[in-house]
């Protein structure tokens, strides 16, 4: 896994810099004290103060994505019954720092690592709901409001099992060997190579670092929605087998409404193709915790 890597910034942002930015740009938050969240793959996250989160972009590609939030997420307000990030600060690229970026409510919550099956199990419904809602939004608004037609030809199956084997190889000397073998076993069973293309509004990038949950476990947010786009909606319901364990998906699919063979097939494919890349990167960056539950995630969506 050596040599330059998709999760790889751009931009380093430091405290330093993330503090001069929102102070020069928003002087009534200067008071509050910053620290560094964390990172994913496009965005660097600082907590200011206890009331905000601010996020910066650290390549260029995750530039048009913020963008697109400033315009859509305010829009779904009403519509999605799970708190979500609602910008309310709109910072602009300076001689320091060449990207816009945003500031929202702190949502409070953790990532769902490590809980019981029964914890999982008690948001089948909250997940059922938030998606079957969001999946309804008005694609001509969403378009209107930048948001784009699957960028990632989602439904090209027999490419993306491709990936998979490379990625397979590349995790094998850090993988039991049932583990791999369970994962090798399901990609060559898997004999579908396309998937018909269909036109929902996405969240587009459902896993579980993208969850928030309460001290109980339940689901309280949803965050990074910087993926938004109009496709399958497999891309989103893969949720339903890498977070949820096998017994709660009837309860969910019920909730959902009826979906067909061909999507259950892609979300599933889906459901192990996330956590295989997240479980890349934290191998790479040391995070035992995160490697841990992609390994979990990923034999959940195994399992029936």
């Amino acid at each position: 896994m050596a040599g330059s890597k998709v999760w790889d910034a751009e931009w380093n942002i430091a405290e330093e810099l993330a503090l001069r930015l929102i102070g020069s740009q928003f002087p009534q938050l200067l008071s509050l004290k910053i620290r560094h969240l964390g990172y994913g793959w496009d965005n660097t996250v600082f907590r200011v103060g206890d009331e905000y989160v601010f996020r910066f972009p650290r390549r260029t590609a995750a530039v048009r994505l913020i963008k697109t939030e400033m315009n859509i997420l305010p829009k779904l307000e009403g519509v999605i019954r799970l708190p979500y990030p609602k910008p309310i600060f709109f910072g602009k690229e300076h001689e320091e720092y060449p990207a816009p970026f945003l500031g929202y409510p702190y949502l409070p919550g953790r990532f769902p690592i490590g809980l019981t099956d029964g914890q999982r199990a008690s948001s089948t419904a909250a997940l059922a709901q938030f998606l079957k809602s969001l999946h309804a939004f008005p694609v001509h608004i969403a378009v209107e409001n930048g948001i784009e037609h699957d960028h990632r030809n989602l439904t090209d199956v027999a490419s993306r099992k491709k990936k998979m084997l490379g990625f397979l190889s590349d995790l094998a000397p850090h993988l039991r060997a049932d583990e791999h073998r369970a994962i090798a076993d399901y990609l060559d069973r898997l004999q579908t190579d396309r998937v018909t293309p269909k036109g929902v509004f996405l969240h587009g990038d459902l896993h579980f670092k993208n969850i928030l949950v309460d001290e109980s476990g339940a689901i309280s947010g949803i965050i990074d929605w910087g993926d938004m786009n109009i496709g399958h909606p497999a891309c989103d319901l893969n949720i339903a087998y890498s977070f949820l364990p096998p017994f709660a998906r009837s309860d969910f699919f019920s909730e959902y409404g009826e979906v067909d063979e061909e999507t259950k097939v892609l979300a599933r494919l889906i459901a192990v193709y996330i956590p295989m890349l997240i479980l890349l990167q934290a191998i790479d960056q040391g995070d035992e915790n995160t490697a841990n539950e992609a390994r979990a995630n990923i034999a959940r969506a195994l399992s029936d």
